[in-house]
Order: structure tokens, then sequence, then C-alpha cells
């Protein structure tokens, strides 16, 4: 051990700092010019110093380094640790490693921090750029994902979007062209991306309706001899041309482009065939478009070219023609099986109203109307009976009567059951028309030729209800019923009879049995509601009544009804509602209009009753009634300059009305007016015509209480107010004959008013006198001491 020791002391070059390790003095770095030098970075700047730790024996414990790495240290030979460490490096250890170089050392390596031993670092691989080929994938993934973000655009009706990314698309594509050839690559262009770019663009452009930017980006495609079947694109160009109403300029595209398209293509070319036709059709030469259509029903038949092959045929006038293509028409194969053509699909809800439009549409009936005359050249001919009755019934859908009726006639000598059918339709058609002689006439043959046909014994029973013979009527009704327990038509009647002879409980149930027939009949539900208010179950009515409401929300009639039973019941504000509601869906329902009218007057808003009583005088200019109320209104709402301006205008339409002339005078004398005396003097007049004539009327021994005007009422009836004129519950329902409720009370004259938001806080009383109230002044007759001065 001590041989050893005394060998390395003997070739260290800092012997004697065996005694004291100096790794472990960190008290005097900062004075030590060679390590402040070795420890000194590039930029000047010295590294953050380590704390300072004692020294330890050898292989006690991991040390940290300047910069907080860990070294693990350890001795073999049992002494402490010099400043070199044992490969026999000429340096002596230091606290802090050089910059750039790792503190972590493993046994046998030699720590030289300030690198003497070994050359520089090596420097950082640098990142290798992307080479051209790579840019070029790139942009053309970027050209694609423009042409799909157009397409979608173009998907969602983002017309504009999808222009904008297409010619995106073609700026890239132009860019990518351009770096080809910089590299050098110009033979590898992508053709098919190209095309994809200079296609969609022209479609994105005839999309915005730029007809011409798209004709030339077509063209661009057309002419490049690169592009293969680039020619079908003319069909495109063509489509445009069409859209112009370039007519023969289409043309001409459809042909060229058919010229470039083989036989193998077969599909293509019917297509192409049919624009042909078409643009024909709109050239108005049907002959050509003849040929063309006919040419593709001989190739392959298909329902839109025959339709339209049958529409050429009808512009020249070609009858014969028109049958035959018909025929090929109607033998055109759907791909479905007969008894599914008019079933509708379970997960397709609006197939229902496809089959409503087309089950009785004018070519189903000529469809109809060609089977007929087909049927009668072919062996079925037994079946040509039941065609020419559906003829006849064909007729009556479209309100031919005259050619139904002749249809029908023609089956008088037939056998019994046609016979029966067509009689049957006879008399209801006769029914309709009001000829009940006649229908009466048919609705007996059909019953002797087919005693069990239920529609001839309704026909029957009809034609009994009109004479009011109800309970014959309801034998033949429930004869029907016992021949067809399902016949609607005869339990509806019976109801309606049962009705009639005042036996509700009979007609309630008939009405109740037909409901769960017809859950949604919304006539049905109308009839139990009337039943229930004639037996006075107005509650019941009125929940009907809600059920026909859920059926047709907008029947003026039955929202009337409701506010009616409302209003019956007390219950003002829901009667309100609803005449509110028929109003607004019917506003000429004098009777809805008069009782709006009279609920404002009740609840004190005469103002707002004014606009129903004027539109009344629109509807009814000749009832007085009505003016006479739009007058009270606004006399009742304080406006006597208003008032006073419609009774003169009254008195001009109807110069002898007794209660116009009274409030007249009644006004001119409260605003102190001159024209007071002449109403006054005219009153008098009248009213002596009116005692004239009702003493020739008493001696006639006829009494007739009408006011000398035409369409006014006998100024004695009224509905007597209060002072504050209130309205009263008999005014409520002002009938048409009846006097309005500003009568010729003596009451009625004065023209206090109550202010609908209720009476106002009192004043300080002053020395102006209170005008006394005249309450008995239209029991009078008005002297010359009365009027003022």
């Amino acid at each position: 051990m001590e041989n050893v020791h005394l060998a390395l002391e003997e070739d260290d070059l800092y012997s004697g700092y065996n005694d004291y390790n100096p790794t472990f003095d960190s008290e005097e770095l900062e004075n030590d010019v060679g390590f402040q030098q070795a420890v000194r970075t590039n930029h000047g700047r010295r590294p953050p110093m380590t704390a300072k730790f004692p020294g330890t024996a050898m292989g006690a414990r991991p040390l940290a380094s300047s910069f907080g790495s860990r070294m693990p240290m350890s001795s073999s030979m049992g002494r402490p640790m010099t400043g070199a460490v044992q490969d026999g490096a000429a340096r002596p250890m230091t606290a802090v490693r050089a910059a750039g170089y790792t503190s972590s050392l493993t046994r046998g390596s030699t720590f030289d921090p300030l690198g003497q031993s070994r050359g520089p670092a090596p420097p950082l691989e640098a990142k290798s750029e992307e080479t051209a080929e790579e840019k070029i994938k790139i942009l053309e993934m970027k050209v694609n994902d423009l042409i799909e973000e157009s397409c979608m655009a173009h998907s969602i009706g983002a017309l504009q979007l999808a222009l904008e990314k297409a010619k995106e698309a073609g700026r890239k594509e132009r860019a990518l062209v351009r770096q080809r050839e910089q590299s050098g690559s110009g033979e590898h262009i992508n053709l098919d991306l190209t095309y994809s770019v200079l296609l969609n663009l022209a479609n994105q452009y005839a999309n915005n309706e730029m007809y011409p930017e798209a004709l030339n980006s077509y063209q661009v495609i057309v002419k490049n001899k690169m592009f293969s079947n680039a020619g079908r694109l003319k069909v495109n160009m063509a489509n445009i041309y069409f859209k112009q109403k370039n007519y023969p300029k289409a043309i001409k595209f459809y042909r060229m482009a058919l010229d470039q398209i083989s036989n193998t293509h077969k599909e293509l070319r019917i297509k192409i065939m049919q624009n042909i036709g078409v643009v024909f059709v709109r050239m108005g030469q049907y002959s050509d478009a003849i040929t063309s259509f006919e040419h593709i029903m001989s190739e392959s038949a298909n329902i839109k070219t025959g339709f339209n092959l049958i529409l050429c045929y009808y512009a020249i006038g070609d009858r014969e023609r028109m049958k035959k293509a018909f025929l090929k028409l109607i033998s055109v194969r759907l791909g479905i099986d007969d008894e599914d053509k008019y079933i509708p699909s379970n997960d397709d809800t609006s197939s229902d109203m496809v089959i409503e439009a087309i089950k009785n549409d004018k070519l189903h009936q000529m469809e109809r109307d060609l089977c007929v005359d087909m049927v009668k050249s072919s062996q079925y001919v037994e079946l040509a009976n039941d065609l020419e009755i559906n003829k006849a019934i064909t007729y009556l859908r479209q309100k031919d009567f005259k050619q139904a009726v002749e249809t029908l006639k023609t089956f008088e000598k037939k056998d019994s059951r046609v016979k029966s059918a067509a009689a049957t339709n006879l008399s209801f058609l006769y029914f309709l028309e009001k000829d009940f002689d006649q229908a009466d006439r048919y609705a007996d043959l059909a019953m002797n030729a087919d005693r069990y046909n239920p529609a001839a014994l309704i026909n029957k029973g009809n034609t009994v209800f009109i004479k009011q013979d109800y309970e014959k009527a309801a034998e033949f009704y429930k004869e029907a019923l016992r021949n067809d327990s399902s016949c609607t038509e005869a339990l509806y009647n019976l109801g309606l009879t049962y009705k009639k002879l005042n036996r509700l409980e009979e007609a309630l149930d008939c009405f109740l049995k037909l409901h769960a027939i017809l859950r949604n009949c919304a006539q049905v539900m109308y009839q139990l509601a009337h039943l229930h208010e004639l037996l006075e179950d107005p509650q019941q009515a009125i929940e009907w009544l809600m059920q026909v409401i859920s059926v047709t929300p907008t029947d003026p009639q039955v929202l009337a009804k409701l506010g009616e039973l409302h209003d019956a019941e007390g219950d003002k504000s829901q009667a309100f509602q609803y005449y509110y509601e028929s109003f607004r869906y019917f506003p000429s329902n004098i009777d809805v209009i008069e009782w709006l009218g009279a609920y404002y007057i009740e609840t004190q808003f005469c103002e707002k009753a004014i606009q129903y009583f004027e539109r009344a005088t629109l509807i009814q200019p000749t009832q007085v009634k009505w003016q006479l109320m739009v007058a009270s209104c606004y006399r009742r709402s304080g406006n006597y300059q208003k008032a006073l301006e419609t009774y003169k205008d009254i008195h001009r339409k109807f110069p002898v009305n007794i209660e116009c002339l009274r409030f007249l005078v009644r006004l001119c004398t409260d605003m102190g007016l001159k024209e007071v005396q002449e109403y006054a003097t005219k009153l008098k007049k009248v009213e002596k015509m009116k005692e004239i004539r009702e003493q020739v009327s008493s001696a006639r021994g006829r009494k007739e209480g009408r006011e000398g005007s035409a369409g006014s009422a006998d100024s004695s009836h009224s509905g007597s107010s209060t002072k504050g004129e209130r309205l009263s519950a008999k005014m409520r329902s002002l009938p048409a004959s009846s006097e309005p409720y500003e009568a010729s009370s003596p009451k009625e004259l004065d023209a206090s008013y109550v202010d609908p938001l209720g009476p106002q806080t009192d004043r300080p009383k002053t020395g102006a006198k209170k005008r006394i109230e005249d309450d008995d002044f239209a029991d009078e007759e008005l002297g010359d001491d009365l009027l003022p001065e």
C-alpha cells in the first residue's frame, strides 16, 4: 500500500495535496484565476456557484457537481481521494465541469473539463429540408382537399363558397404545374387532377348561373386532346344553351355529344335523345320531337318519354296515334306488382298524399275511358257494364252532370243489378239538382230492381224526408241499416230524422254509434254537441264542441257557438275569446259583430265598440240601428261633436227617423246650437205623421210598430238603461227587428257619461250651477217655451 502510494506521489505533478483534498474546498474558488478562466462561458458569464460541501470520507455518498448532476465516487484503496483520477490524468479535479460537457463519469473514463485531451464537440445534425417531390405531393393533396370542400359546399347549398373553393383549387393546381416544370418533372403532370379541377370549376360556374364562364371552362377541357372522353361534356354545354333558350345551339351540341358516344353506352344515348326531343318541343317542331321520342320508345320505353310522345301527338291533333302511344305508355313496366301500385308503405307517410293526388288525375281518367273501350272489344265484354258505371261516376266527379245522366240512362233496359246501380246514381243526381220528383222515381226504380240495395233505400228515404214524412223516412233508413249495418249515411240520416221527431235520446244513440265508426268526423261531433244543448246539458255540449275545434280549429260557426254557450253559462271572458276568434276568421257575421259591440258597451269601452258597429253598417247599410249605435257610442264616450256629426249624417239618410231627431234636438240644446229649432220642428212633424199612421192602422185592425223610415224599428220598443247607461242583459242579443239600445225612453235622452276607468275624484265646488237633467224630456212635446232663447 505504501509503495504504491509513493509511486503515485513521484509521478504526481501536484504532490503534497494528498493530505488535503481540494475538491471539497470551495472557499478560495472565487480567487482561483485558473479556475475562473476554465469555467467562463462563451458569453462571458459565470455559471452559478454550488453550495459549499464539507469534506467527507471516500465513498461516503455521491457528490453534486456545480450543475446539479451527480457523480458517484468510490475508492478501492481506502485512502483519501487526491486531486487526480486514477487513470493517469495530469489535471487536478475541480468542483465545476466545463460548459458543454457531461458531469457523469463512468469508471475508467478521463475527466477533462477544459477539453484539452480531445477535440471539439461535434456540431448538432441539421434538419434536412423538404425535397421538391415532397412539396409537390403536399400541394396535390391541398388541391384535392379544395375540390372536396367545393363539392361539399355545393351539396349544402353554399353555391358561392363552392365557387370560391373551385377557383382556389384552380390557382393551386396552376402553381403545382409551375413547380413541376421548375423541378424538371414537367412530363409527370397529373392529368386526372387537372381534369378534376377544370370540370369542378365549370360545374360551379354553371351552378351559380355564370354561363359564359362555365362555357369557357368546358371549352378548355373539350379542346384539350390529352383528356380522353372529354367530348361527353358537350352535353353539359348543351344544357347551358338550353337554359339560355339558345335551342339551335343546344341541339347542335347534343348531337355532337351523341356522335362521340358509342352504342355500348345505350342509357346515356337515350337520355341525350330525350333532351333533343324536349328541345324540339320547345321550338314547336313536334314532328322532329316525335321522331326522337318514337325511337326511344322502340329502343328503351320509359314513362317520361311515353308521356311526352302523347303530348306531341295531342299538339298535332293525331287522336289515333295518341291512343297507340297511350297503350305503349301503360304497358311500360314499373318494376312493381300491380296490387302494390296503390298500397302505401309503412315508413312513407307522404305516400297517402301522392296516392290521393294521382288516383283520379286526368291521366288516370283517360286510362279508365280507354280501358272501357278496350274491354268492350275484348272477350271480357261482361265487364263493360261496370266500367260504364265507373265512367258515369267519373263524369259526376268532374261535375259534368249531363254526360253522367246520359251514360246512366243507357242502363234502364239492362239486367237488374246494373239497372239498380244506374238508377241509384240517377236518383242521387236529381236529388242534388233538387228535382225531387225525378229523384223519387229513380229511387223506386232502383228499389224495384234490387230491394237489398242500401243506397237505393237511402235515396228513397231522402225524398220522403224532404216531404217532412219523418216517420216513413226513418223506416227506409232502418231497412238500409238492416241490409248493411256499416252504412254510415243511413245511420247519420236516421239521427237527423229522430232529431226532427224530437226523439233526442234515440238521435243521440245514433250519433254516438256513428262517432265510434268515424272518430274524427266534425259533422258527427257537432250533432252530438247540439243534441246535448237541446237536452239542456251545456257542459257536455261545450266538451263536444271543443273536440270539433281540435279537428277544424278555424270554423267560425263552431267558435261562435262556443261563445254563445259560455255566455249562457255566465263566463263572459271565455265567451269574448271565442266570439273574437270567430270574428277574426269570418268578420261578416252580424250576430258576432253585434255581440262584440254590446260586450264593449257593457264593459264601458264604447270607443272599441265603434269599429264593430261601423263594420255592421258596411254589411247592412239600410239598417239604421247600426248607425244609431255608432252615434250613441260617440255620445257615451263624451265625443259630442262627433256624435252630432254622425246624427246629422243619419238624418240626411233617414230624414223621418224619430230617434235620430230626438237626439239631435237634445244635443243641439245641450251644446247651445241654433239648429235646435229646425230639428224640433221636424221632430214634431214626424211624430204627428206617426200618430196619424197609428190611428189609420188601428182603424184597419192592424198594429204596425215600425218607424217612418225603411228598415227602422218602433221607437216605443227600448232597452232602458240606467243613469250610467249600462247595457242590460236583454240588450246583449239585439234582434235585427228591434230598436237599438238608445231608445226613446225618457231617461235615454240624457248625455251623462260614466268613465270606464271608474269615477273621478271629487273636485272643490265652484260657483257654477249644476245642470239639471231633464229625464222626462222625451215624454212631452217640445214647446217654444222649452227651447233656448
